[in-house]
């Protein structure tokens, strides 16, 4: 079992937790904006195919993660943007 996998002794009473129908909770609970999820770019990319030579593929690869965004930058590098 891994270091962060293993159980506690930590007990929870259910008389521990604050009674969140209270008017405080409840207002505290409407004020809070609910964010879901990645926080949306300015500019959304576009998913396309996009068939590419198996070495070019494997050289950007190789470089390690965020070999998507490398080819990005040598396409926008390629069209002068």
């Amino acid at each position: 079992m891994s270091e962060n996998s293993k159980p506690t002794d930590l007990v929870l009473d259910a008389d521990d937790a604050p009674d969140l129908s209270t008017p405080y909770w409840a207002e505290r609970l409407a004020a809070v904006k609910v964010r879901r999820g990645r926080p949306k770019a300015s500019s959304a990319k576009i998913s396309t195919t996009l068939r590419l030579d198996p070495d070019v593929l494997d050289a950007f690869k190789s470089e390690g993660a965020g070999w998507q965004s490398r080819i990005n930058a040598a396409l926008r590098k390629a069209v002068g943007l």
